[in-house]
């Protein structure tokens, strides 16, 4: 059995805003329905594509259509898969990941991203190699805060303790609910005061994460 260190993906490694806006737009305008702001992009995503498209069809007054939902969530997940050439990883976060390899972590991702675009963009990116496993929003039945894909990610990495680290509210409940520390990255696309959500350590440099995972795992001889 292994410590881990576990990732949220959207927003806390990497800025996948730009992409998705604009796989959304494309299919929003297609039915004649306003693109989005960036804005409401980052105020939309956390809970899953399918909520997303809700999110976007409900800001247009066309939340009682159904069929116009449906239409719009395949059109969108038919561009999502191949949406990386916009998302950038937050500055440190390359270094930080193999920081945390060489302390003897084991990493992965559990994401309400669907897992084919998740792994899509992370290869894009170069970033796969960092991770033992991912667990995508269509890995389960039930995506997060419920705990059961984080659990399900730490089983699958062998975990004896693990922290979480994740940048949104649904982030947070869920490593609550799992019973994990949660480090937040306050830079990513946070609703909520950082002082409103539960957390055991918090930070906007990835410089700092390898420190604050040390001290939530407690390891020694770690800076």
């Amino acid at each position: 059995m292994s410590s881990a260190v576990i990732f949220d993906l959207d927003g806390t490694l990497v800025d996948s805003a730009p992409d998705i806006r604009a796989a959304a737009s494309t299919v929003l305008e297609r039915h004649g329905l306003e693109p989005l702001t960036l804005e409401q992009t980052r105020s939309y995503v956390g809970h899953g594509a399918a909520q997303f498209v809700e999110r976007c069809l409900a800001a247009r007054g066309m939340a009682d259509q159904p069929g116009l939902k449906a239409e719009v969530l395949a059109g969108f997940l038919d561009i999502y898969e191949s949406a990386v050439t916009l998302t950038v990883p937050y500055p440190g976060v390359v270094a930080a990941l193999d920081r945390l390899a060489d302390m003897g972590l084991v990493l992965g991702v559990c994401t309400n991203k669907p897992a084919a675009p998740a792994h899509a963009v992370l290869r894009h990116l170069g970033l796969d190699r960092h991770f033992a496993g991912v667990i995508g929003g269509d890995s389960l039945a039930v995506r997060k805060p419920d705990p059961a894909p984080l659990q399900a990610a730490m089983a699958g990495l062998g975990a004896r303790a693990t922290v979480f680290v994740g940048d949104s509210e649904v982030d947070a409940e869920t490593a609550q609910r799992a019973g994990v520390p949660f480090a937040l990255y306050t830079e990513g696309y946070r609703k909520t005061p950082v002082s409103d959500l539960p957390h055991d350590a918090a930070f906007d440099d990835f410089a700092d994460l390898p420190g604050h995972v040390a001290r939530c795992l407690g390891l020694s001889g770690v800076a």
